[in-house]
């Protein structure tokens, strides 16, 4: 059995809005490769959305639905950037911080 930090949180739900993982050693396996597809395609997708609500904010003329329905969108698109950074960022190798270089109060191993 693979332990939770070794599972690859993927960029979609499962049929009760549940997260799914991946537990595999193969990277460049199917499933791997669709999650890595839709990662793509919904942060291409959120900077588009991200460009077009420059453009209603910046017109003082727009409609309070549109204004809704952009709102809406955008935290459809923040969910799932948020998925992705996750998924992401779980796979990262704990980063070592030199000792005498903590900074900020970090703990020497960041994971």
């Amino acid at each position: 059995m693979t332990i939770q930090n070794e599972l690859r949180l993927l960029p979609w739900t499962g049929p009760e809005g549940k997260p799914c993982y991946l537990s595999t050693d193969n990277n460049g396996g199917h499933l791997s490769r669709l999650a890595d597809t839709t990662e793509a395609v919904q942060l291409g997708m959120a900077a588009e959305l991200l460009e077009h609500a420059a453009e209603v904010l910046a017109d003082g003329e727009t409609e309070p639905n549109e204004l809704r329905q952009l709102a809406v969108a955008m935290s459809g698109a923040l969910r799932d950037a948020l998925r992705v950074a996750i998924s992401r960022g779980s796979r990262l190798p704990p980063t070592v911080v030199p000792k005498g270089e903590e900074g900020d109060g970090l703990p020497e191993v960041v994971t």
